[in-house]
Order: structure tokens, then C-alpha cells, then sequence
């Protein structure tokens, strides 16, 4: 579903991203670790065709992110870990928006906003302006959004951060869903205890380079993922 190939993305002098390949396949939920400035983010946002690289080609369900970003864009949804949203909307007429922009056909929005609306706890806020929502409220209106098109990839960065346990059960659920049915998830976190219950497999990426990937079980061993990330960042 995502495959990554030599991906290289600098900062003026500074290598983010260094020589960066990894496949993702359909089915699968990967954790993307790494300390604050390991190159999680940037790599993402590249995956996004959010941002320019250097070198390297990502394909997201074969389809080059460079070459035909509308028609991958169309199939995947990025919910970044900062999510900015229009503030003086409502959160229907947000989460409309958005449908409209992946020209989601009325019957489909409607189903979809209350499935996840409601599975999420933020169904009953939504006529309600964003501006009046509290961080984890935003956070849920985002991930709602992030899911309205059923996309085939799921790029998140940091999707637990701000919501309350049971939304966070909530939402561990949906991704299991989505993954059952084909979908694949890349994400980022520094929530390991998560990560190593959810996740099939991991990605490990230090000073822009990748550490370590594969599936969970195999590269964790018999150590808890915080011990193994711990041991790399030491090294």
C-alpha cells in the first residue's frame, strides 16, 4: 500500500531524512518511534506530498505521490499532530467541507459523520463552532474527518494526543476495523505501551536514519518496546 523508496529530504545543511525506504502492506498498522527531531514528521509529511525531497520515490497503492498527487491524495488522509482547523465553522459545516472536497455524495457523508461522530463522542457538539471546542474535542473532529472517505492509508502523527480513554478505546477499535478491511495505517508516537499492543509492525528511526523495522513481534524480541527503543537511542 506504501512503499518508500531511498527517501532523502534536507534542511538547508541538515539531512531529516536520510536514505529512508520501508513498505507498508495492506492490513497492516506500523508504528513509526523515533526521539523529538528523528525525522517522523518530516517523513509523513513527504508521504502527504505535503512537502518537496531531494531523492527517492514513494508510492501509495502505486501510485507516485510526485507524478499524480491528486489521484493519491484521493486514496489516503493525513491527520497531522497540530491539526488546523477552520475555527469559525461549525463542526458539521467542517466535516462537510471536507466531503465535499472528496466529493463525497450526500447519502455516504451522512452515514459516515454520525458512525464516527458518534463512536467518537463529538456527534452531539457538532453544530457547535470549533472555535468553542476543547483541544481533545478538536482532535476527535479531525480524526472524523480524517475517516470520512474511507481512505486506503491513514498517515497519522500522534492521533491519541488530547482524547480521553474512552475515545482513545474507541478509536483503537476503528483503526482495527480499517486495517481489517484492507486499509493500511502509518503513524507516529511516543506512546510505546500503545504502540506495542496495537501495532503489527514498527519502524524505528534515529538522526533521520531507520534503525530497525519490521514486523512487532520479531524486532521487540522478548523486550517491551520501550526497553528496545531505549537500547537503539543509546547506541
Amino acid at each position: 500500500m506504501l512503499n518508500i523508496k531511498n527517501l532523502t529530504k534536507k534542511y538547508g545543511e541538515k539531512v531529516a531524512v536520510d536514505d529512508l525506504t520501508l513498505q507498508v502492506g495492506s492490513g497492516q498498522i506500523w508504528a513509526f518511534i523515533g526521539h523529538n527531531g528523528a525525522g517522523k514528521t518530516t517523513t509523513l509529511k513527504a508521504v502527504a506530498g505535503i512537502i518537496e525531497y531531494e531523492k527517492g520515490e514513494i508510492l501509495v497503492d502505486d501510485i507516485n505521490i510526485k507524478l499524480n498527487p491528486i489521484e493519491a491524495k484521493n486514496i489516503m488522509a493525513y491527520l497531522p499532530d497540530n491539526p488546523d482547523l477552520y475555527e469559525h465553522l461549525k463542526g458539521i459545516d467542517y466535516l462537510n467541507f471536507i466531503a465535499d472536497v472528496y466529493k463525497i455524495n450526500k447519502d455516504k457523508r451522512q452515514e459516515n459523520i454520525e458512525k464516527y461522530a458518534k463512536r467518537l463522542a463529538i456527534y452531539n457538539d457538532l453544530k457547535a463552532p470549533i472555535s468553542s471546542y476543547s483541544h481533545g474535542m478538536k482532535q476527535k473532529l479531525a480524526l472524523v474527518s480524517a475517516l470520512l472517505h474511507n481512505p486506503k492509508l491513514l498517515l497519522l502523527d500522534e492521533p491519541f494526543v488530547g482524547l480521553d480513554p474512552k475515545s482513545s478505546h474507541e478509536f483503537k477499535e476503528i483503526m482495527n476495523e480499517f486495517v481489517k478491511g484492507g486499509a493500511a495505517i502509518f503513524y507516529s508516537t511516543h506512546v510505546l505501551e500503545v504502540a506495542e499492543k496495537i501495532c503489527t509492525h514498527v519502524a524505528i528511526i534515529k538522526k533521520g536514519k531507520l534503525v530497525a523495522s519490521g514486523e512487532m513481534a520479531k524486532i521487540r524480541g522478548m523486550k517491551s518496546l520501550e526497553k528496545l527503543f531505549l537500547e537503539l537511542e543509546n547506541e
